[in-house]
């Protein structure tokens, strides 16, 4: 039963990492057409400059979930990877519990008054020709640290299969 909430969890965290990359992929080619309206036509556009910057917040706050899947994320591998299966699981799983999910839990509530004063305010870019919306790019917030949390429990389910020895 464990297993394949994990497998559906790691499906949908590959699913958003598919979706990052080609966010990324658009990042990239955002970035070219203003270096080269910038440097080759004399012409650039703060809404494009923006959009970069909003691609990239994405990619980062959503990226923290995928990482945390694919085993990318930081920790002090040249301890770690002395420890057995079973005491690395365990340092996955202390580790989740007492500072990845009380971190992302502090920061999906902390955010709402945030996102939500943004909204009432319906804020937007002080420079002129900015993106609209900024409560929208704020709002990526909460749904990332929400999505973190979802990941850190296939993470959990993935460490406690592997120290219960149901995975190699």
């Amino acid at each position: 039963m464990l297993t394949t909430i994990e497998k559906g969890i790691d499906k949908l965290v590959d699913g958003v990492g598919r979706v990052l990359s080609i966010l990324m992929i658009l990042m990239v080619l955002n970035v070219c057409f203003d270096v080269i309206m910038r440097y080759f036509f004399h012409n650039s556009s703060v809404g494009m400059q923006e959009l970069e910057w909003h691609f990239f917040s994405v990619i980062i706050l959503f990226g923290t979930g995928v990482a945390l899947k694919n085993e990318s994320h930081v920790r002090v591998d040249f301890l770690f990877e002395r420890f057995s299966a079973r005491t690395q699981a365990l340092v996955n799983i202390y580790g989740t519990l007492l500072f990845l999910l009380p971190l992302a839990l502090l920061i999906l509530f902390g955010s709402f008054g945030f996102v939500r004063s943004a909204y009432v305010m319906q804020e937007i870019s002080e420079d002129p020709g900015g993106l609209r919306y900024r409560w929208l790019i704020k709002s990526m917030i909460p749904i990332s640290f929400g999505f973190l949390i979802f990941a850190a429990m296939g993470y959990l389910i993935k460490n406690f299969n592997l120290y219960l020895g149901a995975k190699k």
